[in-house]
């Protein structure tokens, strides 16, 4: 999936090309003088909506003292180019801040996080998710929420198999209430935790409760997703994402990064249940749900 990501990749390069260019102590306008360019163009490069020539490249990689990655970022150059985003079918139905989202998702190494208030899209069942789009959006016609749904499922494919890269690892944290909040009937509810169990079987999933009586923890401000991607993004530190009812949110500075990361890793391991006595909870809700 690496080389189908458009999308992800022209955000990599310009997210790269920042660091490289902070490091080496210039600013947007230099860049802009040095190549010649518009006062707008380095902006529009660093945020991924453009992608620069080889030729702009190799002169910036020079000039931030990084000539020895020209070859690397050429080869990003030239599948960002002939890439394609697997969900452009999906338009009608993803809104342009969700899209930068699944392009990283899509070629991410690693994706962990908190999840607060319902199970995380990767893990629903279709009957769940749709019950999920229909509370958020009442009004929502039929055909979209059907589309919403099969766009979500589609995105289940990074579990098993990806072209190229090994399938997703994916480890996250559910809050006990996200397994208690009956989401779409009793029914739905338990078949949604069997999954839950399912797929923690699986070797590149782990599970973990958060329960209750674990009391006030780094997540109480709600839900994130912390993305690892594969070592050949050289030194990057990742991405921190979470999203509200309007739109979704990018972190990208290391420092602040490193403050999700040290957050999740004390829910992991002093707030949350381990893995095994977790799926135990998920079992014995399922069997609550059942009565």
């Amino acid at each position: 999936m690496v080389e189908s990501s458009r999308s992800a990749l022209k955000r990599w390069i310009g997210v790269e090309l920042k660091r490289l260019r902070q490091r080496a102590g210039y600013e947007r306008a230099d860049v802009a003088e040095r190549l010649g360019k518009t006062a707008a163009w380095p902006g529009h490069v660093e945020v991924g909506r453009n992608l620069p020539s080889a030729a702009d490249l190799e002169v910036l990689l020079t000039w931030y003292g990084h000539a020895d990655r020209i070859q690397f970022f050429r080869t990003l150059l030239t599948r960002a180019k002939k890439g394609k985003d697997w969900w452009i079918g999906f338009s009608d139905v993803t809104p342009e801040w969700f899209t930068m989202y699944l392009g990283l998702e899509s070629i991410a190494r690693r994706l962990s996080g908190y999840d607060a208030m319902v199970v995380h899209g990767l893990f629903q069942l279709p009957e769940y998710a749709e019950a999920v789009i229909r509370d958020v959006n009442p009004t929502l016609p039929d055909a979209e929420v059907n589309r919403r749904v099969e766009l979500r499922m589609a995105r289940h494919e990074v579990l098993t198999h990806r072209t190229g890269l090994e399938p997703l690892q994916v480890w996250r944290v559910i809050d006990e209430a996200a397994l208690r909040r009956v989401v779409g009937g009793p029914a739905v509810m338990r078949r949604q935790l069997e999954q839950l169990i399912k797929l923690a079987e699986l070797p590149n999933i782990t599970v973990q409760v958060l329960p209750a009586a674990a009391g006030s923890h780094p997540g109480v401000e709600g839900a994130f997703t912390i993305m690892e991607y594969p070592a050949e993004f050289e030194d990057d530190p990742g991405t921190v994402w979470f999203e509200s009812r309007i739109r979704g949110t990018f972190i990208e500075d290391p420092s602040e990064i490193s403050i999700y990361r040290d957050d999740l890793t004390r829910i992991q391991v002093n707030k949350a249940l381990k893995p095994e006595q977790s799926i135990a909870m998920i079992e014995q809700v399922a069997k609550e749900i059942a009565r």
